[in-house]
């Protein structure tokens, strides 16, 4: 089932399952596994070239290095738009490490006021992924083996997904939809 917010489509998921990220857990996992770096909208690729500069000093010189190789955004095999990799892996080249979790170099340079943008909207929205198509979008929830902790945190907690991503979802299409969507909700 899915339930429309303007020019949205909801998954059912995002409201009946749960979901709070356990970085003590999963130490970040989502940003070294994967088959690609991090999706990217297409209006987010100057950015990320313009905020390179400001976000390199908190980034490891392996990322360092698959940036200045690769440029700040790649094409990957299906030929969508993604950050680039470390070393061919799957590791994202804007990670960077604390006492053994990831940490995002981008969000580290926002967080300390050297730039105005938080992170790739699919970062920030994570576990939802977004299709879009030229009428609407469509949200889903990405379900993915290590973020076990994290449905079980939520669980405990008993937060529903599109409640734990209330900000990024904001941020994507703004309060008056978010409070359409709980609107929608609160009729279910």
């Amino acid at each position: 089932m899915m339930i429309e917010v303007g020019p949205v489509l909801v998954s059912e998921e995002l409201i009946k399952e749960e979901f709070v990220c356990n970085l003590g857990k999963c130490h970040g996992a989502c940003c070294v596994e994967g088959d690609a770096g991090a999706p990217l909208q297409r209006d987010e690729l100057a950015v990320l070239a313009s905020v390179y500069p400001n976000v390199k000093p908190y980034m490891t010189e392996k990322g360092i290095a698959a940036v200045e190789e690769q440029g700040t955004h790649v094409v990957d095999v299906d030929g969508d738009l993604t950050t680039p990799c470390v070393d061919g892996n799957k590791e994202c080249a804007y990670v960077t490490w604390e006492n053994g979790i990831t940490k995002c170099a981008i969000e580290k340079a926002y967080e300390r006021g050297e730039i105005n943008w938080k992170k790739p909207i699919s970062c920030h929205l994570y576990p939802i992924r977004t299709t879009a198509y030229p009428e609407f979008d469509v949200l889903h929830y990405d379900r993915w083996h290590i973020c076990h902790s994290a449905c079980s945190l939520g669980r405990e907690l008993k937060v529903p997904v599109y409640a734990f991503v209330k900000e990024p979802l904001i941020r994507k299409y703004g309060q008056k939809w978010y409070d359409e969507l709980e609107e929608s909700i609160a009729l279910l």
